[in-house]
């Protein structure tokens, strides 16, 4: 698009659809630019697109599909899971709530959470169905994208099925070096390109400021180890092409520093050594910080000459629609190890001769202390 003309008529009249996500992720930035500008045209703008989304769910199951015509507004695709295509639109529903303190946002995604947990959630598997026939499984694999869903129950304060399924990715991804982009529901590959995403390591980051479980620190410790020994190369780090021959693509996504590096650093940082206290921020599907004190500005008008620390620093009942401390709801140290129990043969059951030879190397290496994790990775 030629930022300066637009996009010329002749042009858009050659597209004609998106994907739910694409059309539903404007939201956080665009509410974001209006009330820092003072230029309401923005939030109002993305919060139509939200609106026509909404409407445009099925009122019976209340799922969203994939792909819609951008000029009817019918759906072409009609499969609805978690993962691409409709992702971040939910983690925009409850981020909206969360950032702007809107309560119609949390509704709708309340209602779209229970539907998912209702029909795509299968155990700690998130499988594609029908939007129009939600007990009807619309593929038998799934993406790589969805790694993301842990991180957002997190902040919905479901903890129990996050645990679950970050169980179910962490033995997929330690099976194959890498999560694959794609993998069938007895866990073998489907799509063996891993471009580096960061949505696993992104989960791992919200599970362990969760529970405080150290094993969430040795999941992020494999993924290192994983990028040092199979995707490092002399100018940074490359896509696999496949995890099974551990093939290079000579590309390296700019999100693999933006998100991926990001919430491993994250991850591994002590509090102290943070610049800022990230409870008072929500991260965009980007990575990129949002204060939460935004709630407290006018759409329609804003001094730029407003004391950064007003606008960064409100104070704590301003933020009483943000989420609730699970360290608070979740005080059991053993809580996330007695969920994940039942789930540590998930894999090795589907797949018994190539787990089973991972197991016995993992085992002769012996786990780590939290802060011996820690400190390797900063060495």
């Amino acid at each position: 698009i030629n930022l300066r003309l637009g996009l010329k008529s002749p042009k858009l009249g050659q597209v004609h659809e998106t994907c739910t996500a694409c059309a539903g992720t404007m939201i956080l930035e665009f509410a974001a630019l209006s009330r820092l500008t003072g230029e309401p045209i923005f939030e109002a703008k993305a919060r139509a697109a939200m609106d026509y989304l909404w409407q445009q769910r099925h009122r019976s199951s209340d799922l969203m599909g994939t792909v819609l015509n951008i000029h009817s507004g019918d759906w072409i695709r009609r499969d609805s899971g978690v993962g691409a295509g409709i992702d971040s639109y939910y983690e925009y529903c409850l981020k909206a709530y969360i950032l702007l303190g809107d309560d119609l946002y949390l509704e709708r995604f309340n209602k779209h959470y229970t539907a998912v947990m209702k029909y795509v959630s299968q155990g700690p598997m998130l499988v594609d169905v029908h939007m129009h026939r939600p007990n009807t499984n619309s593929r038998n694999f799934m993406d790589a994208l969805l790694a993301f869903w842990p991180g957002l129950q997190v902040l919905k304060g479901d903890i129990k099925p996050a645990i679950e399924t970050h169980e179910m990715l962490y033995q997929v991804m330690k099976l194959h070096n890498f999560l694959p982009e794609a993998f069938t529901t007895d866990f073998q590959v489907h799509w063996g390109q891993h471009p580096l995403r960061p949505e696993f390591v992104e989960s791992t980051y919200f599970l362990f400021k969760a529970t405080g479980d150290p094993y969430y620190l040795e999941a992020g410790r494999r993924v290192v180890e994983s990028l040092q020994k199979h995707a490092r190369v002399p100018c940074g780090f490359a896509a696999v092409k496949d995890v099974r021959t551990g093939t290079h693509e000579d590309r390296m996504d700019s999100f693999v520093l933006a998100e991926t590096l990001k919430y491993l650093y994250l991850l591994f940082a002590f509090p102290e050594d943070l610049p800022l206290d990230l409870d008072h921020f929500v991260f965009t599907t980007e990575a990129h910080l949002l204060p939460l004190s935004l709630a407290r500005i006018n759409r329609t008008h804003f001094d730029m000459m407003q004391s950064p620390r007003m606008m960064f620093y409100a104070p704590e009942e301003e933020f009483s629609h943000s989420c609730p401390n699970t360290h608070f709801l979740f005080p059991k140290s053993n809580y996330a190890h007695s969920v994940r129990q039942p789930l540590k043969n998930l894999v090795e059951g589907a797949c018994p001769t190539v787990v089973s030879r991972y197991y016995q190397a993992a085992a002769a290496v012996g786990p780590c202390r939290e802060n011996d994790t820690r400190c390797y990775l900063h060495e």
